[in-house]
């Protein structure tokens, strides 16, 4: 009996140690598992910060919470809220649904915020010492914009209040159980289309205040005119807001004033009143200054958004910053009334700005961003505490927005995708600067290398270029070129004349000559990588969305280097587009001079399809089946125009998408898979 005892504890001892081994052997090949490339299914798996709101003692943030849904295949966020110390990370509220635009009450001790419906949304409010959640309003149309009074006893927010469409004729009575077909739609409006929604309901966007305990919405602004983001005077007396009321409102499409008007009185008084822009206008705390944004209309294809400064009865005027070459945006008083914060873009980076009423400059912050996901655009946004604490949205090219704190030292609180990309490999992205073959002007760009990258091989290059063109890239995350150089390709973005970031001056050369020596500083571009040694030049590809989409197609019309392109959503014939697409009024004079039916040479001059007779390499044509804003018309121009020249060509058009290609995760993989595909079919091994 003794025996057997020992022999079951020698067996016991030596199964522990067995356990214990192994555990061992599981750690070590945990920490030296070897990473993998980024994969077509990690887009599913990827979140992000969007819409940090600091609370106004700087103890707190709720944000937006941003993921993608693999079953249902959608963008969702919820509101979740973290100690600025990291610590305490939370979801807000027990909902799992679509919350959005949360903002703190003036004592921090509430927070409202909007919940997605079947029918809209509503505002809901959360009380942060009992964590109790309840809807506080039940509205027509979805609020917009929602901001406190400085007591804590309103909420002001923009909503669209609906008009009756235009009837030509009264159709005949139809007898009682005829199935006949639906009545027409009318209208006889300028802009009565979106990109992204489709047809725009007839109405105009008002300002409505709702009390912060619950009850009926009142309409204060009044007139068919549409208003927007109201801003709370200190004494709540008043609430200033963005919009155009002049009479020719709908063909003075690019003039808007700072308006303000009595929350009881209903009065409005205009507190600028110059031809151009003047919006996001923000009261200092004090009540004696208001911030606001704009420039000086000149009609040209890129105009610096300026900061502005005036007494809160419209007097003195004043430019902050003349002489900073970068466009403002998002300004928000300091708790002293002594400046203010922004928002720019400095040479492909996202920062954040300081600058007292003197006119004392200082930048604060930069990396902000990382609310796009897709390709390496721009974005984000900050919030400032009483105490001068900041948060933002911070990325970099290795990883989407995560949550950064800035006070006196910056520290990143949030990492929300450890568990995702600790265990990817991703390709290293390179920042390059050359010079122009056209003028030697300097350019900026981004080489991304793929994994494991071998300086002593030569890899395929991919010329992705960016939409706009009157945008950016820059050194943030990217899923999509992440993909391209999983798959074995260096890719190369640039941004070439016509981007912003760069000034002014730079980014008006494209007006009145687009697609114009763009073309060329791409080029360069592309020759300036090759002279690094490690590209194959026998295979060499294109492509880009948009205004990438319209280089790219140029790009082919004028060069033979190709071995293949995938044009992605582009003009063809400027002709129709500008009388079809959802923002058509906005390109006369400003883009090109004159009108099409006046100056038809021009317009066809810088069409794509001018040039689709010299194209020769086999090229991809991509289309969301609901674009508006570059028609599918366009993309089968191009593909027609190939496909009657007998040069290798195919079109994939998407259905449900409309301009943002890839809103939906299985969109960006699907856009992705296609032109991978389209190059390695033609990629000369």
């Amino acid at each position: 009996m003794e025996i057997l005892i020992l022999a079951f504890f020698l067996i016991f001892v030596s199964m522990k140690k067995l356990a214990t081994l192994l555990l061992l052997l599981f750690t070590i090949t945990s920490f030296t598992q070897e990473k993998i490339p980024f994969q077509e299914l990690d887009v599913f798996q990827l979140e992000w910060v969007a819409d940090p709101q600091i609370s106004p003692d700087g103890t707190q943030v709720v944000y937006r919470r941003m993921g993608m849904s693999i079953m249902k295949d959608r963008k969702a966020g919820n509101l979740w809220v973290i100690n600025t110390d990291g610590s305490n990370h939370r979801k807000l509220t027990s909902y799992d649904g679509n919350e959005s635009s949360a903002r703190w009450s003036p004592d921090g001790k509430r927070i409202a915020y909007t919940r997605a419906t079947n029918q809209g949304s509503e505002i809901h409010m959360y009380w942060t010492e009992s964590m109790q959640t309840a809807r506080i309003t039940q509205l027509e149309k979805s609020p917009r914009s929602i901001t406190w009074s400085s007591d804590g006893k309103q909420i002001a927010f923009a909503m669209t209040v609906a008009q009756k469409p235009p009837v030509l004729v009264r159709a005949p009575k139809k007898p009682k159980g005829a199935q006949w077909a639906k009545a027409p739609r009318i209208t006889d409006r300028m802009r009565h289309e979106r990109d992204g929604s489709g047809y725009i309901e007839p109405g105009f966007s008002h300002i409505f205040v709702v009390p912060s305990e619950g009850g009926s919405p009142r309409q204060i602004t009044s007139g068919n005119f549409n208003h927007s983001n109201p801003e709370w005077t200190p004494d709540g007396k008043t609430i200033l807001f963005s919009g155009n009321r002049n009479k020719d409102w709908e063909y003075d499409f690019r003039n808007s004033e700072v308006y303000a008007v009595g929350v009881n009185s209903g009065v409005i008084k205009p507190l600028t009143k110059r031809k151009g822009p003047d919006y996001s206008a923000t009261v200092s705390p004090n009540g004696r200054y208001v911030a606001y944004l704009g420039y000086e209309d000149k009609v040209q294809t890129y105009q610096l958004t300026k900061l502005h400064t005036m007494r809160a009865d419209g007097s003195g005027k004043k430019v902050l910053l003349g002489k900073l070459d970068r466009s403002i945006s998002n300004p928000t008083w300091d708790a002293e009334s002594k400046g203010i914060y922004f928002q720019y873009d400095d040479k492909g980076i996202t920062k954040i700005g300081y600058v007292s009423l003197s006119g004392k400059f200082r930048e604060v912050a930069d990396n902000i961003g990382g609310a796009t996901i897709g390709r390496p655009y721009g974005g984000g946004s900050f919030t400032v505490s009483s105490n001068g604490t900041i948060a933002y949205n911070y990325t970099r090219p290795e990883h989407p927005g995560d949550l950064a704190i800035l006070n006196k030292s910056f520290k990143r609180i949030t990492n929300l995708n450890a568990e995702l990309l600790d265990y990817r490999e991703l390709g290293q992205v390179e920042e390059i600067w050359y010079k122009s073959s056209f003028d030697q002007r300097n350019i900026q760009g981004w080489i991304v290398k793929p994994p494991k990258f071998d300086p002593s091989k030569k890899y395929p290059l991919i010329i992705e270029n960016h939409g706009g063109p009157i945008s950016n890239y820059g050194e943030r995350f990217s899923p999509e070129v992440q993909l391209y150089a999983a798959a074995g390709y260096v890719v190369f973005y640039p941004n070439p004349r016509g981007s912003t970031s760069y000034g002014e001056e730079f980014g008006n050369l494209l007006y009145h000559n687009y697609p114009g020596n763009d073309y060329d500083d791409v080029m360069s571009g592309m020759d300036a990588v090759i002279a690094k040694g490690y590209l194959d030049e026998e295979n060499l590809f294109v492509t880009g969305g948009s205004a990438g989409g319209i280089m790219s197609a140029w790009m082919i019309g004028k060069s033979k280097r190709f071995q293949a392109a995938a044009v992605v959503k582009p003009v063809m014939n400027w002709y129709s587009k500008t009388l079809v697409a959802d923002n058509w009024y906005g390109y006369y004079h400003s883009r090109f001079p004159g009108l099409p039916w006046t100056n038809m040479e021009d317009y066809m001059k810088f069409s794509p399809i001018s040039l689709v007779g010299n194209v020769e390499c086999p090229t991809l044509v991509m289309v969301g089946m609901e674009d508006l804003r570059t028609p599918t018309s366009e993309a089968k121009q191009l593909y027609h125009a190939l496909k009657y020249r007998k040069i290798e060509t195919a079109l994939v058009e998407i259905p449900g998408s409309y301009h943002n290609i890839s809103n939906r995760p299985s969109q960006l993989i699907t856009k992705v898979a296609h032109v991978i595909a389209w190059f390695e079919k033609y990629k000369d091994d």
